[in-house]
Order: C-alpha cells, then sequence, then structure tokens
C-alpha cells in the first residue's frame, strides 16, 4: 500500500471531517485513513485498485477542494 497525503480545503468542523473520512472509506482498497481538520489534509493508505486522482475526484465530489 501507499500513502498519500492530499490538503483540503472547506473543511469547517468534525461534520466535514466525517464526510470527507466517509466518501473516501466507501472507496475499494483503502487503508489507514486520517483526515485532520486542524492540518486541512488527509493521510490516506490506498492499494492499487485506486489512484491519488480517483481520491481527490471523490474529495472533489463530496464538496471540497483537494491537492496533492
Amino acid at each position: 500500500m501507499e500513502t498519500i497525503i492530499i490538503r483540503i480545503s472547506g473543511m469547517k468542523g468534525e461534520e466535514c471531517v466525517r464526510l470527507v473520512a466517509n466518501a473516501i472509506q466507501d472507496l475499494p482498497s483503502i487503508g489507514h485513513l486520517e483526515v485532520s481538520l486542524d492540518k486541512g489534509e488527509a493521510s490516506v493508505e490506498h492499494g492499487r485498485f485506486v489512484s491519488p486522482e480517483d481520491i481527490l475526484q471523490t474529495i472533489f465530489d463530496a464538496g471540497y477542494e483537494a491537492t496533492f
């Protein structure tokens, strides 16, 4: 598995953190996941069945801006 750090803008509180985390965890091949409101980022461990771009798109679809 590979771990990537994604910067996320627009999260305002714990509800936003849960929304982002749930969206990412719905993807296949997601291992450890940590979403930090304070840092404005997510650390995502993923396998080969999902690409980093897929993860970015999922965050975008949830209503947030995301970059590597």
